[in-house]
């Protein structure tokens, strides 16, 4: 029998792992923020033009690697679905939920991802996925009922989902090309892609920074700069040496920051039942990792 040796990351590589979990637990309370300002829609184009323009000068510095014409399909459902799809379904979403929730409720893409990866991928659905989706979909229904007062919430609950979907689609788009196209690339192509399917909201958001106060302008900034651009760039750092499940694992400290940081800086924290939904879903997404054999590659909690 032989045995495996998994290497230890170094602190580099450590490093970006930090940036990136920290960068999209921002995120989450950044569109809350400046979502009192700027429409989802506007949001998402401001959000993807800044992220655009900072990734494609870094790509111009590292050259372009040409893709075929499957890589060009496959970046298609990446930007439409993960990019575009994604970006205004989540800040639609926090325009009625708390961004604790949100990002609790978003958290069920890893599910999903593995879900996918049986249908399209040839990976199976072995035994722990299924019992991790129940258990997952149990915390759904409690955050649901945590927030069935209003209709508004009820809305706020299904827009998460279809993040959800979304995004895990997009990743499962993405893994293929990873294989032949450089990660900023990848990364860059997906979000011009997704800044080109918002650009009906262009007028929105003029109209929306013409009225929106300094703060809610730097805050789109930074969800451009830092969210988007940086984090996705030391995502793939980290991902080009670690093992895609292991780093998948530390997106799960997402939803508990977001909560923290949400009650630090927007004095709101989700409702009781709803944290106990949260956790039945971590416990869910943990469950569903669970593997006899070879793990299933995780992915990170939807870029925010």
């Amino acid at each position: 029998m032989t045995t495996s040796v998994v290497a230890v990351p170094d602190g580099r590589t450590l490093l970006a792992v930090v940036v990136t979990v920290l960068a999209w637990a921002s995120a989450f309370v950044g569109i809350r923020a400046v979502g009192q300002d700027v429409s989802p829609g506007a949001l998402a184009l401001g959000r993807l033009l800044i992220g655009a323009l900072v990734l494609g000068a870094l790509v111009a510095r590292r050259g372009w690697v040409r893709p075929t014409g499957r890589d060009w399909r496959l970046l298609a459902v990446c930007g439409v679905g993960w990019f575009a799809v994604y970006n205004v379904a989540l800040n639609a979403a926090e325009q009625h939920l708390d961004a604790g929730t949100t990002a609790m409720l978003v958290n069920i893409g890893p599910i999903l991802i593995a879900v996918f990866a049986g249908l399209w991928l040839g990976e199976g659905f072995p035994r722990w996925l299924v019992v991790g989706m129940a258990v997952a979909f149990g915390g759904v229904l409690l955050i649901g009922a945590a927030t069935s007062g209003a209709d508004a919430d009820v809305a706020g609950v299904a827009l998460c989902v279809v993040a959800a979907l979304t995004y895990a689609v997009g990743v499962i788009a993405q893994k293929p090309l990873l294989r032949r196209l450089p990660g900023l690339q990848v990364t860059f192509a997906a979000c011009v892609i997704g800044a080109l399917c918002c650009l009906p909201w262009a007028g929105a958001l003029v109209a929306d920074l013409e009225r929106a106060p300094t703060s809610s302008v730097a805050g789109l900034v930074y969800l451009g700069v830092v969210p988007t651009a940086l984090a996705f760039s030391t995502w793939a750092y980290a991902l080009s040496r670690m093992d895609a499940g292991r780093l998948g694992v530390t997106t799960y400290l997402v939803p508990p920051l977001v909560i923290l940081l949400g009650w630090w800086l927007l004095g709101e924290a989700p409702p009781p039942l709803a944290l106990v939904g949260g956790g039945v879903c971590l416990v869910g997404v943990a469950l569903s990792r669970r593997r006899s054999r070879r793990p299933v590659a995780a992915a990170p909690v939807p870029v925010s």
